[in-house]
């Protein structure tokens, strides 16, 4: 028996030994590493880093203004992504419903997505191109000139162009996970309010919406986390510009780090976007915990 149990432990290890080892190296150490590196003034050249404490926190939020306008435009992403949730799950019920080609209509919304990011962003750099860009092309033949913009050098309305972009990549996703929710709502409920002569309104408040509350509880999580995250947009159509109207707050850590050889500031940087996840997501559970408590 003794033997048996060793052979299992033996297997065991052997089988989460290169996994624990992986993530010791490539999640832990490095996480590590960056805690510490946050703590220094290191330029990322030379053999001595300098500890100065919780300076480069200070630093951050309250000798630049950037920052503050990078997770402002971080949160235009979120609170546009939001509004969208509305719609995705709209038209993730009309594609559930038996019309016509929902197959194709369903990878038509999905294709977006699969496709890369950086192709993305040139092809809507092209399309906002005030010289010979689509947009402001098919605004001149419907007789919309008044509305020609440069729609990627002015301040007021580039991130507006930039999100446009986000929506127009991701809202697919949203929908196909909008789909497989509604897909696993059983179908009996929807039989019982039909007999109970319960109208489509009724339907969709009170059995679609909370049928896609897990649902919708990962899709708040990935637009939180997707938001701080946010870089190959704003990167390859604008980097950034003009000035940092369009910056945001991964690009404004990246450029700390290798325009401005802080690296010290941006581990302070890169901790503080974590820091920001897990506090976003904690407040987000406890409004969904609450919510279900007060439901039941």
């Amino acid at each position: 028996m003794r033997t048996i149990s060793m052979q299992r432990n033996i297997l065991l290890f052997s089988f989460l030994f290169l996994p624990v080892l992986l993530l010791l190296m490539f999640v832990l150490y490095p996480l590590f590493e960056l805690i510490r590196l946050s703590f220094t003034d290191w330029n990322g050249m030379d053999a001595k880093q300098v500890y100065i404490g919780f300076d480069n926190y200070i630093k951050m939020f309250t000798d630049s203004s950037d920052v503050w306008l990078s997770l402002r435009n971080n949160g235009f992403y979120f609170i546009f992504h939001f509004l969208m949730i509305p719609l995705e799950l709209a038209i993730a019920v009309v594609l559930d419903s038996k019309i016509r080609a929902s197959k194709f209509f369903k990878t038509i919304v999905f294709m977006p997505y699969i496709i890369n990011g950086v192709a993305i962003s040139y092809m809507f750099a092209f399309f906002y191109s005030p010289i010979n860009g689509g947009l402001n092309g098919i605004l001149e033949v419907l007789g919309l000139e008044s509305l020609i913009q440069n729609w990627l050098t002015n301040e007021s309305i580039v991130n507006l162009s930039l999100v446009f972009v986000s929506i127009w990549r991701f809202s697919g996703f949203h929908v196909i996970l909008f789909l497989a929710g509604l897909q696993a709502i059983p179908q009996d409920q929807f039989e019982a309010a039909k007999i109970d002569g319960a109208s489509s309104t009724q339907n969709f408040w009170y059995i679609i919406v909370p049928g896609v509350k897990k649902v919708l509880e990962v899709l708040l999580f990935l637009n939180v986390v997707g938001a701080l995250q946010v870089f190959d947009i704003p990167y390859i159509m604008t980097q950034g510009g003009p000035g940092h109207a369009s910056s945001t707050f991964t690009l404004y850590t990246l450029e700390t780090a290798f325009k401005f050889n802080n690296f010290g500031m941006a581990s302070a940087m890169g901790i503080t976007m974590l820091v920001l996840i897990i506090v976003l997501n904690s407040v987000q559970k406890r409004l969904f915990n609450l919510k279900g408590v007060d439901e039941e």
